[in-house]
Order: structure tokens, then C-alpha cells, then sequence
């Protein structure tokens, strides 16, 4: 005869706490204020033919839940433990994995004589160290590679399943978990883990360069959301990457077609920006080709040195280097200045004020091309190629320059648009962007004064090995 279900109600949890409880404190709780649902750390509720996991939102601070022996079929209702580290749901009617989500600190899982046959939903029990799922439906060993995810497993129970029952079972899981510690109860000794690691060796290379890819794209994936939230706290979204370029050249239907021209199609590589790396990367560059020569000069000088005999003339030599690193220093110094003030310049410059410029100057070349078109037009010089509406803008002056100046004044007003955007929204956010670039700049800079000095010490040092 099968036992009865029993509803989880205030009622049982109630009987539950005072059974767990010393008999003398339980009286205590249960004739004063009642029990403190949120400060019980510890709740066993095993052979209490439970069917389903309820009333459990007040329990926040629980820490170890005991479920086992009773007739639960579903995961649920554990979304508010948040400070749970044990859980064990053995010897029930489970078939699926689910409703673990909000368990992040669940350090030791028992899910051991269900009905389950995959192992999924555990993506957020980072901390897992225990795991147990012994006597259970998983069918093949491949899926228990879902758990190589868990970096802190020390023991896994998997025995009971029909993959434990497969002939390379306990070299798979020692090949595929090189850290674990515990299998089934039985340490994994290094003999073991080495026989494991050759027999697997292929797979496990595979695998490694497969999951190391894999953990590259979400990076690269984590890093661009991370930038698209960054632009859009700070108001400027729509400033990202060639957003700006699009929507003022947007609807544009006359831009399109000139763009079809070639001469013209050039002049839109005159719009980029001179970011700030290629400014650093200009002065690394005229930095390294002053250090070469040095480098060059300073290695004959020395070679020269060593061949010397009279201490008078190695004097002069010596007094002659010292000026040369001198020399160096300074230059050096002057380019790194020079450098951290074209910086400060591009960083305070008014990004908008520039697109205007690139503009105004676009506006102007595009305009000597057309001119240029025109007369070739007029002379039916034009290529023949030309798509036939091009053709046709350019057998009328007026239309293509009244074209090329509501152009004009379209794009400058966009980017206008764009300028009152930033302003407004994002003012205050632009002072502390702008100050956490020069703060950068700044320890770049000290960092390389600090590499230069140490680069000076060092060739001075070489230098009093011939005094």
C-alpha cells in the first residue's frame, strides 16, 4: 500500500523545527513568539512523504536542507535560499534538473536514486565541491562532461547509472576531471590520473583548444556588452564605432548616388579619426628609432673603450658617454612630454567640433569633383560605366550643387543633433571619462619615466666597469 502525500505546509515545517530543536528550547520557541523562520540555519525534513517543496521563502538565512526519502518530483520553490550550501534531494521521484538558479552558494548537491537522465540547469553553482547523483538514468559518459564546467569539484558519485557501467568509466572521468579528487568514494590516485591522461590524450587536446576558443568568444562577447552598456550609461550610443558616419549620410539618396563615382567614393577615407593609440604608436615608433641609433653607437663606443689602454683617454671616453646617455635622457624625455601633451590635446578636444572640420573639408573636396564631373559632362567625357541616374545628376550644375549643399547643412545639422544629445545627458559623465584618461596617461607616463631612469641606471652601471 503506498503511502500517503503530505502537503509542505507551515504546519509540518512548524513540527519539523521543534523536532529538530533541543526539548527544552523547542517549548520555549513554541510558547513564546513563535518560531524565527529566518534565522533557522538547518531544516531536515527526510521521510516526510513530501510531494512538493513549499513555504520555504522566509527560510533566507537556511543553510543545510535536507529533502531525502520523500515523494518530490519537481525542483522548486528554493529560489529564496539564497544562503544555501547543502542540499540533498536523494531517494525521490525527480526526473529533471531545474530551479537551482538562485542556490550560487550550494557547495554539496545530493541527487542521488532519481529518475534523472541529463544533466543540465546547474550553470550557476559555481561553487559546487560535492555532487552526488548515484543510481540515476544517465546513459552515456559524454554526458557527464556538462559537469567539467564546475572548476572546485572534489567528489563525484556516479555509480548506479548505466554509464558507470561502461569498461573505460573510471579512466574517463580521471582523464576528463584531472582535479578530482573522489570518484564513487575511491580516491583517484596519480597512477590512475597518468594512465587516464594517455589513454585520453587526443581527446582531452581537442577538447582543451575547443573550450579554450569557446572561452575566447564569450570574452571577446562579455567585452563588447560590456562596451555597449558602458556607452549607453553614458548617453552615447549612438557615437559608437561608424553610427555617427551612417545616420548622417541616412536618407541621404543624393550622397548615395555621388558615392557611386569613384574620385568621390575616395574622398570618404579623409572622414576616420586619429585615435589615441596611433598617436602612442607614432612616438613608440620615433622612440625606437632613436634608441636603434643609440643602441648602435653606444655598442662601438664601448667595443672601443675595451681595446683602450691610456686611463686619460678612458676618462675622456667615459665623460663622452655619460653625455651621450645624458643626451638620450633628454631626448627621450622631450618625445614622452611631447607625446602626453598631444594626448591631453586629443582627449580635450571637442570631438563634434572635429566632425564639423571633417565635414566642412569633405563638403569642400566633393564640390572640386563635382565641378570637375560637370565639365567632363559637358564635354560627354564621363565615364561610360556610370550608373544611368548619376549620369543624369550630372547634366545639371544647379541640381547637383543645391544637392551638395543640402547635403551639407543635412549632415552638419545631424551631427549638431548628436552634439545636443551628448550635452545634455552625458556632461558630467564626460568630466570623469575624460579624467580617468589622463589618469591612465599620467601612470603610462610615470611607468615609462620609471622604465627610462632604470634603463639610464643600467647602461651607467656598465659604464663604471671601466673606471
Amino acid at each position: 500500500m503506498m503511502s500517503r502525500g503530505m502537503l509542505m505546509n507551515e504546519d509540518l515545517l512548524q513540527r519539523a523545527i521543534l523536532e529538530q530543536e533541543p526539548k527544552d528550547k523547542g517549548q520555549g520557541i513554541a510558547n513564546e513568539e513563535g518560531t524565527q523562520l529566518d534565522e533557522i540555519l538547518k531544516l531536515c525534513l527526510e521521510f516526510k512523504n513530501i510531494l512538493r517543496i513549499d513555504h520555504l521563502w522566509e527560510f533566507t538565512s537556511l543553510a543545510r536542507l535536507n529533502l531525502n526519502n520523500n515523494l518530490i518530483e519537481n525542483i522548486e520553490g528554493l529560489d529564496h535560499l539564497i544562503n544555501l550550501t547543502w542540499l540533498d534531494l536523494s531517494f525521490n521521484g525527480i526526473e529533471l534538473i531545474d530551479g537551482l538558479e538562485s542556490l550560487q552558494k550550494l557547495e554539496v548537491l545530493n541527487l542521488s536514486d532519481n529518475k534523472i537522465s541529463v544533466l543540465e540547469n546547474m550553470e550557476t553553482l559555481e561553487r559546487l565541491t560535492h555532487f552526488s547523483i548515484a543510481n540515476n538514468l544517465l546513459g552515456e559518459l559524454d554526458i557527464v562532461l556538462y559537469l567539467r564546467k564546475f572548476k572546485n569539484l572534489f567528489s563525484i558519485n556516479l555509480f548506479g547509472n548505466p554509464c558507470s557501467k561502461e569498461g573505460d568509466y573510471t579512466l574517463f572521468i580521471a582523464a576528463f576531471f584531472p582535479d578530482l579528487k573522489f570518484l564513487d568514494y575511491t580516491l583517484l590516485d596519480e597512477n590512475t590520473k597518468k594512465e587516464a591522461s594517455i589513454n585520453h590524450r587526443y581527446v582531452l587536446e581537442e577538447m582543451k583548444c575547443e573550450e579554450l576558443h569557446k572561452q575566447k568568444a564569450e570574452k571577446a562577447e562579455q567585452r563588447k556588452e560590456a562596451e555597449a552598456k558602458l556607452h549607453t550609461d553614458a548617453f552615447v550610443e549612438f557615437l559608437n564605432g561608424s553610427d555617427l558616419f551612417k545616420y548622417m549620410f541616412n536618407d541621404d539618396q543624393e550622397a548615395d548616388k555621388l558615392h557611386r563615382v569613384p574620385e568621390i567614393t575616395d574622398l570618404l577615407l579623409t572622414y576616420p579619426f586619429k585615435p589615441n593609440n596611433e598617436t602612442v604608436i607614432e612616438y613608440q615608433q620615433k622612440a625606437l628609432h632613436i634608441l636603434a641609433n643609440f643602441e648602435q653607437q653606444h655598442k662601438e663606443r664601448t667595443v672601443d673603450m675595451r681595446k683602450l689602454s691610456d686611463r686619460e683617454l678612458m676618462k675622456v671616453k667615459i665623460n663622452q658617454c655619460n653625455d651621450e646617455i645624458n643626451q638620450l635622457c633628454k631626448g627621450l624625455m622631450t618625445l614622452e612630454f611631447q607625446m602626453v601633451s598631444q594626448l591631453e590635446d586629443i582627449t580635450k578636444s571637442h570631438t563634434f567640433a572635429q566632425c564639423r572640420d571633417l565635414e566642412d573639408d569633405y563638403n569642400g573636396k566633393v564640390r572640386v569633383s563635382a565641378l570637375a564631373l560637370l565639365d567632363d559632362a559637358s564635354k560627354d567625357n564621363l565615364d561610360e560605366f556610370l550608373p544611368d541616374d548619376v549620369r543624369i545628376l550630372f547634366t545639371d550644375k544647379e541640381t547637383v550643387m543645391d544637392a551638395l549643399a543640402t547635403g551639407h547643412d543635412n549632415h552638419l545639422m545631424k551631427i549638431n543633433d548628436r552634439e545636443t544629445q551628448l550635452v545634455s545627458r552625458a556632461n558630467s559623465w564626460k568630466v570623469a571619462l575624460i579624467k580617468g584618461i589622463q589618469d591612465k596617461d599620467l601612470k603610462e607616463n610615470r611607468m615609462r619615466i620609471k622604465d627610462l631612469h632604470r634603463y639610464m641606471d643600467h647602461l651607467l652601471v656598465q659604464l663604471e666597469e671601466f673606471q
